[in-house]
């Protein structure tokens, strides 16, 4: 089963480099938004399948030809961030 993270992270300037596993999650998730849609019908499911596809092979493309001059982030580290600042957050909503 995939697992639907609240936002699309971003995919560009990390070492290592963005799967395509992430970048097809990513696509997929934004199709689930502007479909309004967790799992499609059957009736849908093709068209959904379809945009997914496009979406990832789109963003792979944009993700691959970006270009910077910044050092790459490293995953670990980014991660460790937004825990600490997700944990900040809801400590002031609980109190």
């Amino acid at each position: 089963m995939i697992t639907m993270c609240r936002n699309i992270r971003q995919l560009h300037n990390y070492e290592p480099p963005a799967t395509n596993d992430e970048v097809r999650n990513a696509a997929l998730q934004y199709v689930r938004k502007i479909s309004g849609s967790r799992i499609p019908s059957k009736a849908n499911q093709a068209a959904f399948d379809e945009a997914v596809e496009a979406i990832a092979a789109a963003s792979r493309l944009l993700v691959d030809q970006l270009q910077t001059t910044a050092e790459p982030k490293n995953r670990d580290v980014e991660a460790a961030k937004a825990k600490a600042r997700s944990a900040a957050r809801f400590a002031k909503q609980a109190g």
